[in-house]
């Protein structure tokens, strides 16, 4: 059974980059290297500050990128392990046609 990851990692800049992999150790070396995303390469240095753990790629695939969608105010309240406040912080729908 091969174990993935989803990963947050917190940029210079203060913004956040989403990502997933097989290999957390290896992935973040090259994020904190320059060698990973271009996102990262120009917000240098970045600190990874949360992850999850999938049995399964697609899992972690699909969570990377519900996790991609959310605000940076719900990111932070994942981070700091405030689940009871990510509900509240979801984008409400609007009714445009």
């Amino acid at each position: 059974m091969d174990v993935t990851y989803m990963y947050i990692l917190r940029c210079s800049d203060g913004t956040y980059y989403t990502g997933s992999t097989r290999n957390l150790r290896v992935r973040v070396a090259q994020h904190e290297n320059g060698e990973g995303a271009n996102y990262t390469k120009r917000r240098l240095p970045v600190q990874l500050v949360h992850y999850e753990k999938y049995d399964r790629i697609d899992i972690a695939f699909n969570r990377e990128h519900q996790v991609k969608k959310w605000s940076h105010k719900k990111k932070e309240a994942l981070i700091d392990l405030n689940h009871d406040q990510l509900p509240p912080l979801a984008k409400k729908r609007s009714n445009k046609k």
